[in-house]
């Protein structure tokens, strides 16, 4: 039986990353719990370090509701791999790595000042910032499909990471795109 499972189910070896870009700002491999309390902060580049299913379940506490509530946001994580895995009987990691290389955009506009008129200039958007606006377009995506309606966070948010990996219409492939058109405007 393999050390590091993924909420002592999801064996994060099968996982193939196929953006080579993305291969280092991935990690799959917790170093210990999916809690290290923000011991990244002291380096720089070291978030490329954590686990990536910890990253997620910090994009989840940000809500007004979930703020702060760790075990609450690791709960709702763990259970929404639950219902990947029923509904498509596939490596929930997988999914979700897929769902990062097709949710986080590849160019996006700054603002450059020439004399007292800002111009929108596109650049290329950095690897490590492509992986945090994923995280973050994928949970708010969650958060938005969950309140006020029916269905349970869990849910959206399994639905969110299905959708995205599968590049269908969803919250997070359509931020991607409005990025990346703004940008194309501002070639």
């Amino acid at each position: 039986m393999p050390q590091n499972l993924i909420f002592r189910k999801w064996d994060p070896t099968e996982v193939d990353i196929k953006d080579i870009a993305l291969h280092r700002y991935i990690a799959l491999e917790p170093k210990s719990a999916l809690h290290t309390g923000g011991r990244h902060a002291k380096k720089p580049f070291a978030k490329a370090e954590v686990c990536i299913v910890e990253r997620l379940i910090n994009k989840m506490m940000r809500s007004g509701k979930n703020t702060g509530k760790k075990l609450k946001a690791y709960n709702i994580v763990k259970d929404a791999f639950d219902i990947i895995y029923e509904r498509t009987k596939e490596n929930p990691l997988q999914l979700l790595v897929d769902a990062i290389m097709n949710a986080g955009p590849r160019e996006e506009t700054v603002r450059l000042k020439y004399g007292g008129i800002a111009v929108p200039k596109a650049v290329d958007t950095s690897t490590q910032r492509r992986v945090d606006q994923a995280l973050m377009f994928i949970a708010k995506g969650a958060q938005r499909a969950a309140f006020k309606s029916g269905r349970s966070i869990e849910e959206c948010l399994a639905e969110e990471i299905i959708s995205a990996a599968k590049n269908r219409k969803c919250f997070s492939i359509s931020q991607k795109e409005e990025k990346e058109r703004i940008a194309k405007g501002a070639r």
